[in-house]
């Protein structure tokens, strides 16, 4: 390989081989062809002069693209589509005459986004469906495991390991949603014409529109679509393209707040990302694990949702019918939204696959906290046994800010509940203050709505999708 020329990091450490091959050149000119052999068969099926022989020729070659003699063509007349319709013609002498009959440019071009793009979102959607269904039994498996929860990044009520998890998981099926949504709207472009009026077609069917409209509706079917838009310019309209960023800008969002959690998880030695036997995580300091995965999902996160202005733009300032400021922005920024995107979720699958949990921090995390969270409780049975609500408030908050004082400005434990059982008013020994250190008696409802958010909501969508199921993700460490 050259070392002379710039290469797309996309390409070469983040994207897989399946999402690069829907954005090759072979996918493109393929489509190209199959598109091509589309229009034919449907011109010949409502009555042009077009032979079966004719056909046979361009399917004989559909797959076999003579890109020099492409490449020679472009050079001289400046037109890829027509230098690619040429090369056809080329292999195909029978057929050169009605290659792209009654067709514009954006027939071939804009189909081949769409379909391109379709693919792409299906293969987006079986990586997220195979990230949700990883969680999902992480949350499982952790949904009882309690957790110091966080607000404002300070410590708040226990949560689980789980409950946390479906936190994330939420997110996921909400893109899942719009992703399913967006699939489903998906149609082709159809043979529009050069301004969207199918004026070739009414010409080449000598008047007779219910023609013109079954060539969009048949070429639509041949290539796995239910249907075209019903009314476009040249090309489909770029607000196409805009919706599909945004959900992928959606996805990338999820899997950012996902990987700055588990940032923060490592920071605290809870729960680590997985580290390689052999990987160096410092040139300087061999001691340390950093959460490059994470820090990799975020960095490409930011891509994503920063992308997502791209096709806003240039849907925004389409002229009319259609202009070509369009072109070269959305050969960048479509292709690399989806490569990007793609290399997200294999990295947020490798993640949540290797996510190591370590028990014994999270309970000692949790413990030199629990004491204050447990004060209401101890407040309530100190006041069932003759105590006075007011007054032993005004002590636990004197008390606490006391214990508080030792830990933060002594380096000390938390000695909150010694400071309790030493003060008669509350009439608790130190081992029934103990007793209500019991972590579980203030996760509330986490466990329950960890599984019922599970099997009620996630392992429904799962069901239905189980064929996609079973992947794993490699990656470039």
């Amino acid at each position: 390989m050259s070392n002379d020329r710039y290469v797309s990091p996309m390409s070469e450490r983040y994207a897989s081989k399946e999402m690069q091959y829907i954005f090759s050149p072979d996918m493109k000119f393929r489509t190209w062809r199959r598109l091509w052999i589309a229009l034919a068969e449907t011109e010949k099926e409502l009555g042009l002069n077009i032979t079966d022989e004719q056909i046979e020729e361009l399917k004989a070659h559909k797959d076999d693209i003579n890109y020099d003699v492409a490449k020679e063509r472009e050079a001289l007349v400046r037109h890829d589509v027509m230098s690619h319709v040429y090369a056809y013609g080329v292999q195909c002498p029978k057929a050169k005459g009605i290659i792209h009959l009654g067709a514009t440019s954006c027939y071939v071009g804009d189909n081949t986004d769409l379909i391109v793009m379709t693919e792409a979102l299906k293969l987006v959607r079986k990586k997220l469906i195979n990230v949700i269904a990883e969680l999902a039994d992480f949350a499982m498996k952790y949904k009882d495991l309690p957790t110091l929860a966080f607000t404002h990044f300070q410590p708040a009520q226990p949560t689980t390991v789980g409950k946390r998890a479906t936190l994330w998981l939420m997110e996921f099926k909400l893109d899942l949603e719009d992703l399913d949504y967006l699939i489903d709207s998906m149609k082709l472009l159809g043979s529009k014409g050069t301004t969207g009026t199918q004026a070739s077609f009414l010409e080449l069917f000598d008047g007779d529109y219910e023609k013109v409209k079954l060539v969009d509706r048949t070429i639509a079917k041949k290539m796995g679509f239910e249907e075209c838009y019903p009314v476009s310019g040249q090309t489909y309209s770029r607000k196409i393209d805009a919706r599909i960023l945004n959900v992928l800008s959606g996805i990338a969002a999820s899997a950012h707040k996902f990987s700055n959690d588990i940032r923060l998880l490592q920071h605290l030695k809870e729960i680590e990302e997985p580290f390689e036997k052999n990987q160096i995580g410092s040139s300087a300091m061999a001691y340390k694990r950093n959460p490059m995965r994470s820090e990799r999902i975020a960095s490409l996160a930011n891509y994503v949702m920063a992308d997502a202005l791209n096709p806003a733009m240039v849907a925004s300032t389409q002229w009319f019918e259609r202009t070509l400021d369009d072109s070269a922005n959305k050969r960048v920024s479509i292709p690399e939204g989806f490569l990007a995107i793609d290399g997200i979720l294999d990295l947020c699958l490798n993640v949540v696959d290797g996510l190591v949990v370590y028990p014994k921090v999270i309970e000692k995390r949790l413990m030199s906290e629990l004491p204050f969270m447990a004060t209401e409780n101890i407040m309530m049975d100190a006041v069932k046994a003759g105590g006075d609500r007011q007054e032993l408030h005004e002590k636990i908050r004197l008390l606490s800010m006391e214990a508080g004082k030792n830990v933060k400005e002594n380096g000390l434990d938390n000695n909150l509940l010694e400071l309790i059982a030493a003060d008669p008013a509350f009439n608790m020994s130190l081992e029934e203050l103990k007793k209500t250190m019991d972590p579980s008696k203030y996760v509330g409802c986490a466990p329950m709505q960890t599984e019922e958010f599970i099997t009620e909501v996630i392992n429904p969508v799962l069901e239905a999708s189980k064929e996609l199921l079973g992947m794993t993700a490699e990656i470039n460490v």
